[in-house]
Parts: structure tokens; C-alpha cells; sequence
């Protein structure tokens, strides 16, 4: 398990337009790169791996904008943590189930809170 405390700064804007186009967007690098800096696997790694992602995104017509950009990001983090880690592929795909789930059955305004 990574022990990092992670701190988000303000989206700053480039030419007037936000950075990114959500917070997780920013959260899913700031991971990334502590992972890199805790010797999970190495910056050249990442970086192979999320140019993989991306060009498998544009060979299946995806369309280039900054969502196609972040799930590219987060398919490349998904595969490096299975290939560098305990947690595998199917321990992810089950938690973002269950994510799903308590989302999906989570009045609106209330905390989403996994069981």
C-alpha cells in the first residue's frame, strides 16, 4: 500500500480556460506521479504505458478531447497497478461495482458511503 497524503491545488487556468474539466481528472495525475515518486514503477513506464493507451483509443476512432485523455490515463494507471501491485484486474472492476452501485442508490446531496 502507497502511504501519501494527497493535496490538490486550485485548477489553475492556461489562456482563461480551466486546466482540467473535473477534480478527479487532476487527482488521477497527482496519483500517477506519487506512484512514480514511490518507485511503484518508473516515469518512462507510465509514460509508455499511457501513450499505449492512447494510441489504442485513437486506432478505435475515440474521439480526441480531454475525457478520451483521462480514461486513457486511467486505463494506463488500472494496468500498471495490476502489473506492479497485489491488486489485480478483477479486485478493481468488483470496486468499481460496488462504487457504482452505492452511487447509483444514493439519495441525491447525501455522502456515498461503500458497505
Amino acid at each position: 500500500m502507497i502511504d501519501a497524503e494527497l493535496t490538490l491545488r486550485p485548477l489553475h487556468k492556461v489562456d482563461g480556460d480551466p486546466v482540467f474539466d473535473e477534480p478527479w481528472q487532476a487527482e488521477a495525475l497527482a496519483i500517477a506521479d506519487i506512484l512514480v515518486s514511490k518507485g511503484m514503477f518508473s516515469a518512462r513506464t507510465w509514460s509508455e504505458a499511457l501513450g499505449k493507451a492512447l494510441k489504442d483509443a485513437q486506432s478505435v476512432g475515440a474521439v480526441d478531447n480531454q475525457q478520451t485523455y483521462y480514461n486513457c490515463v486511467l486505463s494506463a494507471l488500472e494496468q500498471l497497478v495490476a502489473e506492479h501491485s497485489d491488486i489485480d484486474q478483477q479486485t478493481m472492476a468488483t470496486k468499481r461495482q460496488d462504487w457504482e452501485h452505492a452511487y447509483l442508490s444514493t439519495p441525491h446531496g447525501q455522502p456515498v458511503r461503500l458497505k
